[in-house]
């Protein structure tokens, strides 16, 4: 089990925040250009911020940043893609996060440049996931999904939470989706960040 403590974190003009996050998923919320996805780069120590993180017993500031990134994974709202080939992205040539998001094993050959948004974003959960990070981030990983796809993205996140115990805050803005996936949300606004209801 892993536990994701942010402690007095301040990043930007935001307020200073403080929550633990237990094996569980969290949304965030908050209208667009509020500060959701600098919060979570900070939480990910990619951008300079005040405060800090600690993973269990691990401070963030006293850890490598390459581990400290490896352990708290981030899915960035776009992700980028360094190579031509899809597959030269995975450490694992085959795995079982393709099937769970109906992507077909030869994905792993297609060009980056001829995958759709939908499944650029896809791929790039499945990249992260096969990685076996500690802690997920995710920057509205459905956002440019269709429903079918949407119902798999969120059920292979839930089925990770359940089987590594790992803490997840997922940004989104479509309430339906919080309320289906969590009773525990954080909201930005007036740049501050408050637990509400879902």
């Amino acid at each position: 089990m892993t536990v994701l403590n942010i402690s007095d974190l301040k990043v930007h003009d935001l307020h200073p925040v403080s929550f633990i996050i237990d094996k569980e998923l969290v949304c965030l919320s908050g209208p667009s250009g509020s500060g959701k996805s600098l919060l979570l780069r900070a939480i990910a120590d990619l951008i300079v911020h005040q405060g800090d993180t600690y993973l269990d017993d691990k401070k963030c500031s006293a850890v490598n940043p390459v581990s400290w990134r490896q352990w708290v994974g981030l899915l960035p709202a776009e992700s980028a893609w360094w190579f031509d080939r899809v597959g030269d992205h995975f450490k694992q040539q085959n795995h079982d996060y393709l099937a769970e998001l109906n992507l077909p094993d030869e994905s792993l050959d297609w060009e980056v440049a001829r995958c759709s948004t939908g499944e650029k974003q896809r791929l790039a959960i499945a990249r992260l996931l096969q990685l076996k990070p500690k802690a997920l981030l995710l920057d509205e990983p459905t956002a440019s999904l269709d429903a079918e796809s949407v119902k798999k993205v969120e059920s292979v996140i839930q089925k990770y939470i359940a089987e590594f115990n790992v803490p997840v805050i997922w940004v989104s803005h479509d309430n339906e989706q919080i309320k289906r996936l969590t009773k525990r949300v954080f909201r930005i606004e007036n740049k501050e960040i408050k637990e509400v209801s879902a």
